[in-house]
């Protein structure tokens, strides 16, 4: 809506009802804007309320005062509404302005203004009537004109004021009981507006749910909650029954369909649970609390057959209209509880049917508060009025309500019963959709996050960190994926990836293309062939998987990072020696599942202390801008000194991720460099010889002690000693390769130039070779076996911190 420019007005019929006057009310808040416009508003100034609501005042509300006439009941002197909307006046003011309706002529409205204060937005209350719906009841039988005057009446002026502050909230039925509490304190506090006649009779604008009481009793109000009241000087007019039960009827339908707008404005359970509680304080109950099963809440999927007396249910929100603090011991928000079999809790969630006490007596309370231990019900219950609605889908109880009207208010009826049962049905609908999608959304994050790995900050030669954050957009679950793999020779594979598109079948599909990374990334293959046999796969799996994939092979012995792309965003290398950082320029590829594509391994030097920044997508893109700002503001906040790694990556996520346009989800594995130095690594050549196997136990005893290992030497001896004679027995040529690497494990490879791998094969006592690889396995911390571009590698790898010793007597 263009605030500039007020609503259009709809012509509305006058209500000549005798002795009824239609009340409007609003709120203006302190920008001078409407915050609430009644129904009874939209019948007189003939706005919508979606219209009128956050409208400047001044362009809804008749501001201009109307001159009197000689003799007339109205002074022309007096305030403006004009004045009360601007604040010029701190107190009540009560005037009369003309409105020009289409249709309707030229209108003359009554109102009333009385200012609210506090810390809230709300300003003003405003209430105001058509003067011809005064008219009738004001003349007095001789057809002159009594003085109908605006005024306040004070509380203590009114017989049933008792009755009367108990419904004062039900002034405003479309607030919140926050809000409402608020601006009906202050109407206590200065009195209740009225209107005021010659005979001083005050009628009070107050409501009464359904169908007014009978001639003899005190005038009470019959239709919208304050937006219309019956004008009685002396007596009770009399209606016909039908239109009475017409009148209820009508209320309960606008209520019902003003709730089922109000309610499942989202997906989300915690919030639908609140709208469904709020919706029915204060206008139709006085207490609200709601009770789900335990499956429901915990999205665990749907409830397996009726509830009985194990059945646990958790309070999840309360909301009434009592003194606060008052229900939060004895029901607190949040508990978990199993009902007595002997109580109408349980007889509603057994029978899905509602339960209707129109009267808790003394005696019913007792027999109520007596089920429940360590908690006394009776202050809480005793002489209200009682309702316990089934929250059900599909014939399946998920929960119930408990609605309870104060002392003074109508009872629950048969009609209450059914609206109640109708307020439940659609709100059980609404609970279960945000049930289904809390309970798929359980499913998906749980399947991704089982699928995201578990990184080593720590590996060879290298430091890792890595950050995953969800989308914000509705099926937030997705296809990205980041990867550490440990590879022999002290090398690092780094891997990030994006399926494309969200949900359940991205995350399973992201599942099959990161273990098919990790099968390959184990057997060695360089990063252009394992994109390639990727890409093979991904087409026999089905058109549908598509994904990009950067895939990174770190030596930090050589200090070299082997990279091939299958067209993902680039990553970004930041250089130790200036903190200067820079987009890789890697030949592109295409994405996984195109298929027909080659595949380029590209090399790139680095040196101890460099950086590298792999992301997906989500974190550069936002929705319209272009992707080189997204790069470029990655560039400089990947060179942004940090103390650690962990900080590093989050002033990238804090640089990227403002502003709110970031839909995706982000994948974000930094890399530092740290490279293993000469002084590291001991490498030697042995001949094929049965003699360089002493040799070789000497030379790994040497550089052990002169490393400060003297622990590490008698296992690393024995296994070493193992696999020079498996390289020996079946090596080809006259050499094979002995090398040592200290991390923070020891690492030992002895390479031949036999392409098989070694096999762990099984023996009995009586073999008398073949047990090698066996006191390889038992000693080792981790071992393993790989081909190279010349035979194989086999090796093993000790732990610094405990050396486990070799047992005596092994059998070679």
């Amino acid at each position: 809506m263009d605030l500039g420019v007020p609503p259009q007005r709809t012509p509305q019929q006058r209500d000549a009802a005798a002795g009824r006057v239609p009340l409007a009310v609003a709120v203006v808040d302190t920008e001078g804007r409407v915050s609430h416009w009644s129904s009874g508003a939209r019948r007189l100034f003939g706005v919508a309320r979606e219209d009128a609501v956050g409208c400047p005042a001044g362009e809804l509300l008749p501001v201009s005062g109307v001159p009197a006439a000689n003799g007339g009941a109205y002074a022309e002197q007096g305030p403006t509404l004009d004045n009360s909307l601007s604040g010029d006046f701190d107190y009540p003011a009560a005037g009369r302005a003309r409105v020009d309706e289409p249709g309707r002529g030229r209108v003359d409205v009554l109102w009333w203004a009385y200012p609210l204060v506090g810390p809230g937005p709300e300003r003003l209350l405003v209430l105001a009537a058509d003067r011809a719906h005064l008219r009738d009841a004001a003349d007095g039988e001789d057809g002159t004109a009594r003085t109908v005057a605006p005024g306040f009446a004070r509380h203590t002026d009114f017989p049933g004021h008792v009755e009367l502050s108990a419904r004062l909230p039900e002034i405003l039925p479309n607030m919140s009981v926050q809000e409402a509490t608020r601006i009906v304190a202050q109407v206590l506090e200065l009195g209740y507006p009225v209107l005021e006649f010659s005979h001083h009779d005050r009628i009070p604008v107050t409501p009464d749910w359904g169908v007014p009481k009978r001639a003899g009793g005190p005038p009470v109000s019959e239709e919208r909650y304050g937006e219309e009241v019956t004008v009685v000087p002396q007596r009770v007019v009399p209606r016909p029954e039908l239109d009475l039960e017409y009148a209820a009827v009508r209320e309960r339908l606008e209520f019902l369909n003003e709730v089922s707008g109000r309610i499942g404005t989202s997906l989300d359970l915690e919030r639908t649970i609140r709208e469904v509680t709020s919706a029915a304080v204060p206008r139709f109950a006085d207490f609200a609390g709601t009770h789900l099963r335990a499956a429901v809440l915990a999205g665990e999927g749907f409830p397996d057959g009726p509830p009985d007396v194990t059945t646990v249910w958790h309070r999840v929100w309360v909301e009434h209209n009592d003194e606060p603090g008052r229900w939060d011991d004895t029901v607190p928000v949040g508990e978990a509880i199993a009902f007595p079999e002997h109580t109408p809790f349980f007889q509603c969630m057994v029978t899905g049917e509602p339960v209707v006490v129109p009267h808790v007596t003394a005696e019913l309370s007792n027999r109520i508060s007596g089920e429940f231990e360590k908690r006394d019900l009776r202050p809480l219950i005793t002489d209200r009025s009682l309702l316990i609605v089934p929250l059900k889908a599909r014939d399946v109880v998920l929960g119930f309500m408990v609605l309870m009207r104060r002392p003074g208010r109508e009872p629950f009826d048969d009609m209450d019963r059914t609206t109640g049962a109708e307020l439940a049905a659609r709100a059980g609908l609404v609970l279960d959709n945000a049930r289904m999608y809390t309970y798929q959304e359980n499913v998906a994050e749980t399947l991704q996050d089982s699928m995201l790995p578990n990184v080593e900050p720590r590996m060879a030669g290298c430091d890792i960190a890595t950050r995953y954050l969800p989308g914000t957009r509705l099926g937030r679950i997705g296809g990205d994926w980041f990867d550490s793999v440990k590879l022999p020779g002290s090398r690092t594979a780094l891997v990030v990836g994006d399926v494309m598109g969200h949900g359940l079948n991205s995350a399973a599909m992201m599942g099959q293309l990161r273990t098919a990374v990790l099968t390959m990334a184990t057997m060695e293959m360089p990063p252009a062939q394992l994109l390639r046999n990727l890409d093979d796969l991904a087409q026999r799996l089905g058109e549908q998987y598509l994904a990009t994939c950067l895939y990174a092979v770190y030596d930090p012995i050589a200090g070299e990072l082997q990279i091939a792309n299958a067209g993902h965003i680039p990553p970004v290398l930041v250089r130790a020696e200036d903190g200067r950082a820079e987009l890789l320029d890697l030949p592109t590829g295409a994405p996984i599942g195109v298929g027909g594509v080659a595949f380029e391994t590209a090399t790139v030097r680095v040196r101890p202390g460099d950086r590298l920044v792999l992301c997906t997508d989500g974190l550069v893109e936002v929705r319209g801008q272009d992707i080189g700002a997204g790069l470029a503001a990655l560039c400089a906040s990947a060179a942004h000194p940090a103390a650690s790694m962990d900080d590093a990556c989050d002033t990238i996520i804090r640089a990227l991720n403002t502003g709110g346009g970031r839909k995706d989800d982000v994948a974000l594995l930094m890399a530092r460099l740290n490279g293993i130095g000469d002084e590291d690594v001991a490498e030697w050549q042995l001949a094929l010889d049965p003699r360089e196997v002493s040799r070789a136990r000497r030379l790994v005893r040497g550089k052990l002690l002169d490393w400060e290992l003297p622990d590490a030497v008698e296992a690393a001896e024995l296994m070493v000693s193992e696999l020079v004679t498996n390289a020996f027995k079946h090596g080809r040529t006259h050499h094979m390769g002995l090398r040592l690497v200290r991390t923070d494990a020891l690492l030992c490879e002895v390479s031949d130039d036999e392409p098989a791998p070694a096999a762990l094969l099984a023996v009995t006592e009586s073999d008398e070779f073949g047990r090698g690889l066996m006191v390889v396995s038992s000693l080792a911390k981790e071992w393993g076996t790989s081909g190279t571009a010349r035979g194989k590698t086999v090796w093993f790898e000790l732990p610094l911190s405990r050396i486990p010793r070799p047992r005596s007597n092994r059998r070679h």
